[in-house]
Formats: structure tokens, sequence, C-alpha cells
């Protein structure tokens, strides 16, 4: 089963709200080598990097790089702005 980009985002908003830690501002974070290593993350998404860097350009979540890399980027916070 195929997912288009705003399902896998939905998907994405659900497990960073899973596994992130919510701020005093509302907003999420979780590091980006807890979501790349979390086993049911690995059996949703394909191309997580694919749908953050969609969700990024459409200002669901901010992170600190252009393109996250598993290990050099572990400890980068994913930032969910729009629960």
């Amino acid at each position: 089963m195929t997912m288009n980009v705003d399902e896998e985002i939905e998907r994405l908003k659900t497990e960073i709200g899973r596994l992130g830690t919510k701020n005093d501002d509302g907003s999420v974070a979780v590091k980006f080598g807890t979501l790349f290593n979390d086993e049911r993350c690995a059996n949703i998404f394909e191309a997580l990097v694919g749908t953050l860097r969609a969700a990024k350009k459409r200002k669901i979540v901010t992170f600190d790089s252009g393109m996250l890399f598993q290990g050099v980027h572990d400890n980068v916070d994913v930032v969910l702005v729009k629960p």
C-alpha cells in the first residue's frame, strides 16, 4: 500500500507525538535518531527523510539541517510545530 504525501505527513505527526517531548509552546521535539531507529517508524515510512523534507517545506516540522543523515544527524531535533 502506497500512501500519498499528506497521509505520510499525518503519520509522521502521530509518530513524533508518540516519541517526542512536548515543549511549553505546544510544539513537540524528537531527535532524528530516535525517529530513524524506531522499529514502528521503519515499518511505516519507506523514505523517512523524504517525508521529513516534505513536512519541512510545508512548515509542519523544522530541523537545523538541509538534509538529515542517519548517524551524522542523530542528535538533531525534529520539531513538530503544528501538532
